[in-house]
């Protein structure tokens, strides 16, 4: 990854005041489960977004970075027309704006080492790497708790994306070390204990090199049915729908495939239950028929998952994984493999054999740890 202070330097010709980073992150278990305010159990990656920034002399945000030619330029009257890569920039500063903010007006140059288009979460770590400096900069008055909505307001109503609060809140409020249960109605966190290394496991990260983008019409495709089906049934979102009730709650909704949704998303927020239980217990080996399980949901109830991943996790577990499952908002993107810490050569080679046989691109893999959230360098 490229020094973001450097890049600074060599776009604005001066220091920054300080660099902010946050991270991407991975999806333990709880996928498309936020949005109807269940429960998420994600991690932060080691891959972060870094923010070398300083107030700028002059009004507006400039901002460059590693991953576009040219560097983008707006004021508070043009904000509402900024496109691309530096959109989820000029969505915080409109957020912050929208709720009652004094921004103030920076140079920012940003670089990152999380994959795009992986389904870790880079326009979140985005948008929480840019939030911390800007609050830190203007100094504003914005608690810790309360920034992953703002940041979700952005990529929502700026951007168009509809995701839930979770990427934003594993990038800014994950600890190391530990996964982020979260409850997405209440905002409640627990920090769970996730200590691979001492448990003699890795969690071994898989991006099948599919395409992958939220932005488009299957994933608000999902959102919609899972609201309808909460309206018909009368409750205020699936979460409150308990896995005892499932059954007599599927024989009200006509449509079939609303069926399969409601089924995921109810016993997907159980999985997320009972995976904290055995975290907190230190089981932490048991957690992997759960991820599995998770996967052969998304695959056949929610309908998300794509030929790459789904070969991906048939090949870790056939080489001896514990449990693997696709992580994110599907349609690409990642798995992740439960293993142990001496097997992720072994199950890379077995995920690449697969692959050539079905004549996919090729897959990369790496071993994540939990890391931080966001927070400011030294």
């Amino acid at each position: 990854m490229t020094d973001a202070s450097a890049a600074f330097v060599a776009a604005f010709a001066g220091e920054p005041a300080g660099r902010w980073a946050a991270p991407g992150r991975v999806n333990l278990i709880g996928e498309h489960t936020d949005y109807n305010d269940g429960f998420v159990l994600p991690f932060a990656l080691g891959q972060r977004v870094v923010a070398a920034a300083a107030r700028s002399p002059e009004p507006g945000w400039t901002v460059c970075s590693d991953f576009a030619p040219e560097p983008v330029t707006f004021t508070s009257t043009e904000i509402g027309a900024v496109q691309g890569w530096a959109a989820y920039v000029a969505g915080v500063v409109w957020a912050l704006h929208d709720a009652g903010f004094e921004v103030p007006p920076a140079r920012i140059a940003i670089t990152s080492d999380v994959p795009v288009g992986a389904g870790v979460s880079s326009s979140a770590a985005l948008e929480s790497a840019v939030l911390t400096a800007l609050v830190d900069l203007g100094g504003l008055d914005l608690p810790v708790a309360a920034r992953p909505a703002l940041a979700q307001r952005a990529e929502n109503v700026y951007v168009g994306a509809p995701t839930g609060i979770m990427d934003q809140s594993a990038s800014i409020r994950c600890e190391q070390g530990r996964a982020l249960f979260l409850d997405c109605r209440t905002l409640e966190v627990e920090q769970i204990p996730f200590d691979l290394a001492a448990a003699g496991l890795a969690i071994l990260i898989i991006n099948s090199n599919a395409p992958h983008q939220h932005v488009d019409g299957e994933y608000g495709a999902r959102r919609r049915s899972c609201e309808e089906a909460a309206r018909i049934l009368g409750v205020p979102a699936l979460r409150d729908v308990h896995p005892g009730e499932l059954d007599e709650a599927l024989t009200k909704l006509d449509d079939e495939v609303m069926r399969r949704r409601v089924r995921h998303v109810v016993t997907e927020d159980q999985r997320v239950l009972d995976t904290v239980e055995q975290l907190r217990a230190g089981r932490i080996r048991e957690i992997g028929p759960l991820m599995t399980a998770s996967h052969a949901s998304m695959r056949d109830d929610f309908e998300i998952t794509v030929p790459e991943v789904d070969v991906a996790v048939r090949a870790a577990l056939a080489a001896g994984a514990y449990g693997a499952r696709m992580t994110g908002g599907g349609f690409g993107g990642c798995v992740l493999a439960l293993i142990d810490a001496d097997r992720a050569e072994a199950t890379t080679a077995a995920v690449e054999r697969a692959y050539a046989e079905h004549g996919f691109t090729a897959p990369t893999t790496w071993s994540a740890t939990p890391g931080p959230g966001a927070t400011r360098l030294p």
